[in-house]
C-alpha cells in the first residue's frame, strides 16, 4: 500500500446577497446582453457592505466541509487559506481563521497564487500529508471582491467579473493499493510566468515606492483598482489550461477520455469553452461550470464548483476528475483526483 491524499469532505458558502446583471446598470454603462456575451454570467452573490471579512466566509465553508468529513477542528494538523483578498495586509488570513476555528498551535499558511491558489494549495496539503507532516488538513479558498473594485464605468471591464465566496475541502492520509477504485490525489502539476505579472494585477499600496507606500497621484491614478488586459489573459487560459491538464493526464498515463468530470477554474464561459474544444472533450455534460451564478470568486472557484457538482449529482465515488486552473501572476495549475 502507497500512503496517498484523499478529499474527505467539501462544503462551500457565498453571502445572501445577489447582484444580478441589471443590478449592475445602476452603477455603470453596461447591460445584461454585454456581461452575458462576453463572460456567460448571469448573476453574482457580493457581501453587505458592512464589516464581513473573508475569513467569516471561510469560516462558513470551512464548518460545512469539516461536517461532510465528520471531524472537527480539534483533528485538523493544519490549516491552508487561498486568497488575494486577505483580512489584513498582514497577518496571514489562515491566523485569523485560526482563531475562529479555535485550534491554535497547528500551522495555518496563507497561499496567494490568485485564481491558481486552490491547486496550488492542494499541491501543498498533498505533499506534506505524503511527507507525514500532517494527517488531516483544512483547505480553504475565500475571497470578497465587492470591497476592492472600481464600481464605475472606468473600472466596469473587471468589476463585473467578480463574486464572492469561499469554499473548503478536508484532505487526509490514505493507504491506497487500488488507484484506480480507491479516492486520492494522483499528482498536482504547479506552473507561473512572472513576465506577465502586470497584465493582471493592483499596483498599489506597494513598497515599491519612497518614501511613502504610494506616489503622489496614487489614487487619482486608480492604481488601488484591479487592472487587466483581457486579451492577454484570455489567449493565455485558453492555452495554458488545457496544456496543465494534459500534462496531469499524460503523468497519470490516462487519457481525455477517461476524465468523468472536469472542473475548471471558473473566469470566462468562453475561457472554459475554448479550453473543453482545445482538449479534445466531446461531452459537454463532463465539464462543471458555476460561473453562471457566481462570477469569479478566483481562489474559491474550484471547491465552489466541488461542492455544487455533489449537490446536482454530476460528482460520484470512484470517478476520475481532472482540475485545472490560470489566473494572475501568471500562474496556472491543475490537478487529477480520483474521488
Amino acid at each position: 500500500m502507497t500512503r496517498r491524499t484523499r478529499i474527505l469532505g467539501v462544503g462551500s458558502f457565498v453571502p445572501d446577497r445577489i447582484v444580478t446583471n441589471d443590478d449592475m446598470t445602476q452603477w455603470m454603462d453596461t447591460s445584461d446582453e454585454w456581461i452575458r456575451s462576453r463572460s456567460g454570467i448571469e448573476e453574482r452573490h457580493w457581501v453587505e457592505p458592512d464589516n464581513t471579512t473573508t475569513s467569516d466566509l471561510g469560516l462558513e465553508a470551512a464548518n460545512k466541509a469539516m461536517a461532510a468529513s465528520g471531524i472537527t477542528a480539534a483533528d485538523l494538523d493544519m490549516i491552508l487559506f487561498a486568497t488575494l483578498s486577505p483580512d489584513h495586509e498582514f497577518p496571514g488570513t489562515a491566523c485569523f481563521l485560526q482563531e475562529k476555528l479555535g485550534c491554535p498551535g497547528i500551522p495555518a499558511i496563507e497561499v496567494r497564487q490568485q485564481c491558481s491558489g486552490f491547486v496550488y494549495g492542494m499541491a501543498q496539503a498533498d505533499m506534506f500529508i505524503r511527507g507525514g507532516m500532517a494527517e488531516t488538513v483544512l483547505l480553504v479558498g475565500a475571497e470578497i471582491h465587492s470591497k476592492g473594485m472600481d464600481i464605475s464605468d472606468a473600472g466596469r471591464d473587471v468589476s463585473v467579473l467578480f463574486g464572492d465566496g469561499a469554499g473548503a475541502v478536508v484532505l487526509q492520509a490514505t493507504d491506497v493499493d487500488d488507484p484506480d477504485t480507491q479516492p486520492h490525489i494522483y499528482s498536482s502539476h504547479l506552473h507561473a510566468d512572472g513576465t506577465y505579472a502586470k497584465e493582471l494585477w493592483v499596483e498599489g499600496p506597494s513598497m515599491t515606492y519612497a518614501p511613502n507606500r504610494y506616489s503622489g497621484d496614487w489614487l487619482e491614478r486608480g492604481a488601488h483598482w484591479p487592472k487587466m488586459n483581457g486579451k492577454t489573459v484570455f489567449k493565455h487560459a485558453v492555452t495554458r489550461m488545457p496544456e496543465v491538464a494534459t500534462e496531469a493526464l499524460d503523468a497519470n498515463g490516462f487519457t481525455v477520455d477517461d476524465v468523468d468530470l472536469w472542473i475548471f477554474h471558473q473566469a470566462n464561459m468562453r475561457i472554459n469553452y475554448f479550453a473543453a474544444k482545445q482538449l479534445g472533450i466531446d461531452d459537454d455534460e463532463k465539464v462543471f461550470n458555476t460561473i453562471q451564478r457566481f462570477g469569479n470568486t478566483t481562489a474559491a472557484t474550484i471547491p465552489i464548483g466541488l461542492d455544487e457538482a455533489l449537490k446536482a449529482g454530476k460528482l460520484e465515488p470512484g470517478m476520475l476528475v481532472c482540475i485545472a486552473a490560470f489566473g494572475a501572476g501568471f500562474t496556472w495549475a491543475s490537478s487529477l483526483v480520483r474521488w
